[in-house]
């Protein structure tokens, strides 16, 4: 088995996230992102970049982190009871895209490692991430396309991923209180090391650098369309949900305050607008309908 090198993946993460920022400017064609750097007190640091009153982009967070300490916070060690008592090393690329036109999704991407030590024993590390996607006005266009595109970066990692990475997906991006899924999914992965290090790092690679070849084309097929105030006030209705996990659900929102992270950067997330209404049900028929009706539900769409 490779050894893990975690200089590798930092050197990766930090690329991977000036490529997505490029990237993003480039769709956007007005605004830039700006820098905070900041240090962690316990140790490491990160660079938070953010892109705000675009022209296609209401707000957009890539951010990279690189912190360790000398304990697991309990977000951790209740999901793997053998990392108590390590040290630990994490590090990773997140990001959320908040577009201004309701007709473009909203998306979340993260690529993460975690690297766990202790004297006298094998160091327990793993790699997860993956990227999801959260429509307001779906287009079954954009849906299949975007899980063909997750389908494609899985099939040199065998037959059975896609479909392992996209249930995974739908049953993490789940709201129990809403009995709904938060939006029409994509891959989530999270525990990968059986492959040994340098397999489960090309998986890592090939989802990060995945993100924005299926993103980008819905960005520029949709930033077009007309919309209007009730169109705006249902983006802003159900940018609610995307709140609703982050806070209440979020492994990675909980990982980050229990280790003292940065809270600028942690709750970068969060959409810059947002209302919620009492009781809100969408009128029988209307384009409002159609995504509880069609779309807020775990679905083969490859395969309709």
């Amino acid at each position: 088995m490779s050894i893990p090198d975690s200089s590798v993946v930092k050197a990766f993460l930090l690329e991977l996230q000036n490529n997505i920022c490029n990237g993003l400017e480039a769709l956007d064609g007005a605004a830039s992102f700006k820098e905070d750097s900041w240090k962690r007190e316990e140790g490491g640091g990160g660079q938070s970049r953010v892109l705000t009153a675009g022209k296609v982009f209401e707000q957009a967070g890539v951010n990279f982190s690189h912190v360790m300490g000398a304990s697991m916070p309990a977000s951790a060690t209740a999901h793997r009871p053998e990392l108590a008592g390590r040290n630990f090393e994490a590090m990773g690329v997140s990001l959320v895209i908040h577009p201004n036109n309701p007709h473009i999704p909203t998306t979340h991407a993260n690529v993460r490692f975690f690297i766990a030590h202790k004297e006298g024993a094998d160091p327990i590390w793993w790699f997860g991430g993956g990227f999801d996607l959260t429509p307001y006005y779906p287009y079954m266009e954009d849906v299949v396309e975007w899980h063909q595109s997750a389908k494609s970066l899985c099939e040199p990692f065998g037959e059975q991923a896609y479909p392992k990475y996209k249930k995974w997906c739908d049953d993490y991006f789940w709201l129990p209180h809403r009995n709904e899924t938060r939006g029409v999914g994509g891959l989530f992965f999270d525990d990968l090391n059986k492959e040994g290090f340098d397999k489960s790092f090309a998986f890592m690679q090939a989802v990060g650098n995945g993100f924005l070849p299926a993103y980008g084309p819905i960005v520029e097929r949709r930033k077009e369309t007309e919309f209007g105030e009730h169109q705006r006030q249902f983006q802003l209705y159900r940018r609610g949900r995307y709140v609703e996990f982050n806070l209440v659900y979020d492994r990675g929102t909980l990982f980050g305050l229990q280790t003292g992270g940065r809270t600028e950067s942690i709750l970068m997330s969060m959409p810059p607008l947002v209302r919620w209404e009492y009781a809100y049900t969408p009128e029988a028929g209307s384009p409002e309908s159609l995504l509880y009706s069609d779309f807020l539900k775990p679905r083969d769409w490859l395969n309709l």
